[in-house]
């Protein structure tokens, strides 16, 4: 790792696990004893996490140098990860033995396929150390793949799937309401589109992003992956009716879009080059930061699905912390897993992107902290009074939808800070230079873009039962 993704200190002495854990569950952090927090040995943990914009290592930063204070002894070191190369880079450290001792935000999958493998240290001690009973309710579900044995926790949800769109672009295409249907966002975006605007920033590449993406549309089309007996169930017409519309979409996203993953797709809708965007809530502190001409006609809703009779659905793409069972230090990295849930330093990590990371903690969900953002002055939203939120927070119940869900039909909340991406638009326009075409989408007048026939309400094929596509033609 570069040194300027590592944040760390230069102590190192170790703690005893008694000690550690004792401490957290008595004061509710590892403040609570320091005196008994030190041992014989040195202790020095590594800490990955591809989630890393500027707001969140200052955030880790505070974690970091807070624990240590507390810890004589111990060293604590942030190295970055990727989004999309996580796989190659555990897949090294667990071979080589080199393993860091925690990880944050991979998905749960990813946390599930290391435990079954035999790769992971159990949680449990983490989980009693930080509390269960502050957790929301079948929040660690996910991670009890054997009975009683828990594999790793979630440290933040999200809402990945979230529909982005630009109000002002709606209003001048005589658009009165948010797509609710497939058909009423393919429309929706048709009518968006022009003017050096495309309609939608879906991603075409193969990575992970659009991997999500296409699931996350066959369930938006009513059908699953998988039956409840864990079958595959792949073989639907909900399937059918998803790839036939995603592909639909393709003339309707920008030319870049066949390299797309969640960095890309962001900018896109952040810079304006899209009309409607697909992500969770960092889209609220990077518009405020890097477009903030557009971020009053910003907001969001769930995304919308074949039919007013498919309920939305969504995913939470990157909740996990866990720690590889190769780990040295133990008893250091389990204080420490479970020092990452102080409330202090947790707020600050839900505040350096709002919306973005959303408790998984009821207790933190119901903290004034959170919601009164005291924890991070240089977040605020216009109009509002020394950095309070407007409406209603992440309510219980709602899960990873929580607050970004609620944008829909209200002012969307905004935010000046902002994550560290770099712009779309000018990778757009180096493209279509050296294809020798516009710097812009064909306006609704060129009757190119959008008067071709969609390959989504094409006739069946003979021998194939007529897909719910077809009543769009």
């Amino acid at each position: 790792m570069s040194e300027r993704n590592r944040i760390g200190g230069d102590r190192r002495r170790g703690l005893t696990r008694r000690g550690a854990l004792a401490g957290i569950a008595a004061g509710g952090a590892l403040l609570a004893a320091p005196a008994t927090l030190r041992a014989q040995g040195r202790a020095r943990l590594r800490w990955w996490s591809p989630q890393a914009s500027p707001e969140q290592l200052a955030a880790y930063r505070f974690q970091i140098e807070r624990f240590m204070a507390a810890n004589p002894g111990v060293e604590v070191v942030f190295e970055k990860t990727s989004d999309e190369g996580y796989q190659p880079q555990m897949a090294a450290a667990f071979a080589s033995g080199e393993v860091p001792n925690i990880v944050t935000h991979l998905p749960s999958f990813a946390v599930s396929d290391y435990w079954s493998n035999g790769l992971l240290e159990p949680f449990n001690e983490v989980i009693e150390a930080i509390g269960p009973e502050k957790f929301f309710p079948g929040a660690n579900d996910i991670y009890e793949i054997d009975r009683g044995v828990y594999a790793g926790t979630g440290i933040g949800n999200s809402a990945a799937n979230m529909l982005w769109v630009r109000r002002d672009l709606m209003e001048k295409a005589g658009i009165d309401r948010i797509p609710r249907t497939w058909d009423e966002l393919r429309d929706a975006c048709r009518r968006m589109q022009g003017g050096g605007v495309y309609g939608a920033p879906l991603p075409y590449a193969k990575n992970s992003m659009t991997t999500l993406t296409i699931i996350g549309f066959i369930h938006l089309a009513g059908g699953s992956v998988f039956s409840p007996d864990l079958e595959v169930a792949l073989d639907s017409e909900a399937t059918r009716n998803a790839l036939e519309f995603y592909a639909s979409m393709r003339e309707l996203c920008p030319p870049g879009a066949t390299n797309y993953s969640w960095g890309e797709s962001l900018t896109a809708f952040v810079s304006g080059a899209t009309a409607t965007g697909i992500y969770t809530g960092r889209v609220l502190i990077n518009v405020n930061k890097q477009n903030p001409a557009i971020a009053d006609h910003v907001t969001c809703a769930t995304y919308p699905t074949i039919s007013a009779d498919v309920a939305p659905w969504t995913f939470n793409d990157f909740p996990s912390v866990m720690i590889p069972r190769q780990a040295g230090d133990m008893d250091a990295t389990k204080a420490f897993a479970a020092f990452l849930f102080d409330p202090e330093g947790y707020i600050r990590q839900l505040h350096a992107a709002p919306g973005h990371v959303l408790p998984v903690l009821k207790t933190i969900n119901d903290d004034p902290a959170l919601s009164g953002q005291r924890h991070h002055p240089q977040v605020s939203r216009r109009g509002g009074a020394d950095g309070r939120r407007r409406g209603r927070g992440p309510q219980p119940g709602l899960g990873d939808q929580g607050a970004q869900a609620q944008c829909e039909g209200g002012r969307h909340r905004r935010f000046r800070r902002a994550g560290r991406h770099g712009s779309a638009r000018g990778a757009e326009r180096r493209e279509c230079r050296s294809r020798g075409g516009r710097d812009r989408p064909r306006d609704r007048g060129d009757h190119e873009v959008v008067s071709r026939r969609p390959a989504w309400r094409r006739r069946p094929r003979a021998g194939r039962a007529a897909p719910l596509a077809t009543r769009w033609r």
